[in-house]
C-alpha cells in the first residue's frame, strides 16, 4: 500500500470511526432543567409531608382507643400511604428519564465497539497485506527504494492505529458494563416503587372501607364500637395462636414464631415477615418433595421417610455426609433417622443434583458449618440445631442478610429470596427460581398483613 493509499485510509477512518470514539454523544433529555428543578422541589416535599404524617400517626396511636380517635388514626394513614404514592409516582418520572437517557448512551457505546470493529478489520488486513510482502520480492520487483520504504512506513503507521484502536475498544467495552450495570440499578429502583405503589394501594383501600365502617357508627352506640374491638382482639388472639408449620420438625404458633423472627431481625436487619414467608415456602417444598433418611453415607443414598422408595444420592459424599455425621453425633442424633430433603428424583444426574437440607431452613450439613458459630452467638447458645425451630429462624435470616435481603426494598429481597433457593438471583435461566422469589413475596405480604394487624390491636 502506497503512502498516498494510506493517507486517503487514513482520512476515512478519521471520517467514519475517529469521530464515533472522540465526540461525545449528545443524549436527548425528557425534562427541561426547568421541569426537573420543579419535579425535584415536589419530590421533597411530599418526603416533609410523609414525615410529618408520620409523626401524626406515632402521636394518635397513643392516644386511648375511641371511634374518633380510630377514624383520625385511619385518616392520618390514609393521607400518608397518598403521599407516599405520590412521591413514588414521582420517582418513576425521574428514572424513566434517567433510564431512557441510560439506553441511549449504552446504545451508542454499543455502535462505537461494533464500528471498531469494523475499522479493526480493516487494519487487520491492510497490515497482513504489507506483511505478506517479503524483502526478496521487493529487490527482485520492479517498484523503486522509495515506494519499498514508503510502504514500510505505512506498516508502522498501521500499527500503531491498531494500537490506538485497541485501547478504543476496550474503553468503550468498559463503559458499557458501567453503563448497564448503572441502567440495571435504576430499573431495580423504578421495580421497588412500582411494588409500593401496589402495595399501599391495597393499604389505602382496606383503611377507607375499615374508616367507613367507623363513620357509620353513631358516636352514642358505644357497645358496637367495643364490639368491634372485641372481635379484633379475638382475631389478633387467633392469628398469634395459629400454627406455623415447619419443614421435617414440630410446628410452632405463629406468635412464638415472630417473636423468634422479631429477634432475628433486631439482629440481621432482615424483615421478620420475609424470614417467616422462607420458611413457610420451605416448608410447601416438604409437603410435595417429601423426606428422607440418608441410609448409605458412603454413597450418599436413602430412602423415602413415608414411602421407602430409594433415592440415589440424597446428600453428596463425602462433603456433606461427614458433616452430617459429626452434626447429629453432637446433637445426640442418629443420622440414619434424621430426616432430610430428597432430591427432586430418585435416579441421580447432574441435573437433577442432591437433597440433604436440614431442617426448617433446610442447610445442607456443610454449609451449617460454615454459619454455626454465628447462629449460636446470635441466639446464646453452644451448639445450634438446625432442627429447633429458634436456631432455624436465626439461621434464616442470617444468610438471607448475606444474601441482600435486608436491604428492605422488593427486588433485594426477591433475589435474596431467589439466591437462597438457587444460589443465583431471580431469572429465566435453568433450572427455574424466579417462581420462588415470587412465591416467598406473595407470601410475605400476608404474614406482614397479619404483623401490622397485630400491631394495631
Amino acid at each position: 500500500m502506497s503512502a498516498k493509499r494510506l493517507f486517503i485510509f487514513t482520512i476515512i477512518f478519521s471520517l467514519t470511526f475517529g469521530t464515533v470514539f472522540l465526540a461525545g454523544p449528545a443524549f436527548a433529555q425528557d425534562l427541561t432543567p426547568e421541569q426537573r428543578s420543579a419535579l425535584q422541589n415536589e419530590y421533597d416535599q411530599t418526603m416533609k409531608e410523609i414525615s410529618t404524617l408520620q409523626g401524626t400517626i406515632d402521636g394518635l396511636k397513643q392516644q386511648q382507643k375511641s371511634i374518633k380517635g380510630d377514624i383520625s388514626l385511619l385518616t392520618a394513614q390514609i393521607n400518608q400511604a397518598e403521599a407516599v404514592l405520590k412521591q413514588k409516582n414521582i420517582l418513576i418520572q425521574q428514572l424513566t428519564v434517567q433510564i431512557n437517557a441510560k439506553t441511549q448512551k449504552i446504545n451508542t457505546l454499543v455502535s462505537k465497539i461494533d464500528q471498531g470493529k469494523i475499522s479493526l478489520a480493516e487494519l487487520i488486513r491492510k497490515t497482513r497485506e504489507i506483511d505478506t510482502y517479503s524483502l526478496s520480492e521487493a529487490v527482485l520487483s520492479n517498484k523503486n527504494i522509495s515506494d519499498f520504504f514508503g510502504d514500510l512506513d505505512s506498516f508502522n503507521s498501521i500499527q500503531k492505529s491498531l494500537q490506538e484502536l485497541f485501547f478504543a475498544i476496550r474503553t468503550a467495552k468498559a463503559e458499557t458494563e458501567k453503563e448497564k450495570k448503572a441502567l440495571d440499578d435504576q430499573k431495580n429502583q423504578q421495580e421497588d416503587a412500582k411494588y409500593v405503589i401496589e402495595t399501599k394501594k391495597k393499604e389505602v383501600a382496606k383503611n377507607q372501607t375499615e374508616k367507613k365502617q367507623l363513620l357509620a357508627i353513631n358516636t352514642t352506640q358505644e357497645n358496637a364500637y367495643n364490639l368491634i374491638l372485641a372481635d379484633k382482639q379475638q382475631k389478633a388472639e387467633r392469628i398469634r395462636a395459629a400454627l406455623f408449620n415447619l419443614r421435617d420438625t414440630e410446628g410452632i404458633s405463629f406468635g412464638i414464631a415472630l417473636n423468634y423472627a422479631n429477634v432475628a431481625s433486631q439482629k440481621t436487619g432482615v424483615r421478620p415477615a420475609l424470614i417467616l414467608a422462607i420458611l413457610s415456602q420451605e416448608s410447601d417444598l416438604g409437603k410435595n418433595i417429601g423426606s428422607c433418611f440418608v441410609k448409605d453415607l458412603q454413597s450418599g443414598d436413602g430412602v423415602g421417610k413415608n414411602t421407602g422408595t430409594v433415592f440415589q444420592k440424597v446428600m453428596k459424599s463425602p462433603r456433606d455426609t461427614e458433616a452430617f455425621t459429626r452434626i447429629t453425633n453432637i446433637l445426640g442424633l442418629a443420622w440414619a433417622t434424621t430426616p432430610v430433603s430428597c432430591p427432586l428424583g430418585q435416579t441421580y444426574t447432574s441435573s437433577r443434583g442432591y437433597g440433604g437440607g436440614m431442617g426448617p431452613s433446610q442447610f445442607i450439613p456443610s454449609t451449617w458449618e460454615l454459619f454455626k458459630a454465628r447462629i449460636a452467638k446470635a441466639i446464646g447458645v453452644n451448639e445450634p440445631n438446625p432442627w429447633q425451630a429458634q436456631d432455624a429462624i436465626m439461621a434464616t435470616a442470617i444468610y438471607m442478610s448475606d444474601l441482600g435481603a435486608s436491604g428492605g426494598t422488593y427486588t433485594a429481597e426477591r433475589n435474596a429470596a431467589c439466591r437462597y433457593y438457587s444460589g443465583r438471583a431471580c431469572d429465566n435461566k435453568k433450572p427455574a427460581n424466579s417462581s420462588y422469589g415470587t412465591s416467598v413475596l406473595q407470601k410475605a405480604e400476608v404474614i406482614q398483613g397479619n404483623i401490622d394487624f397485630l400491631k394495631s390491636v
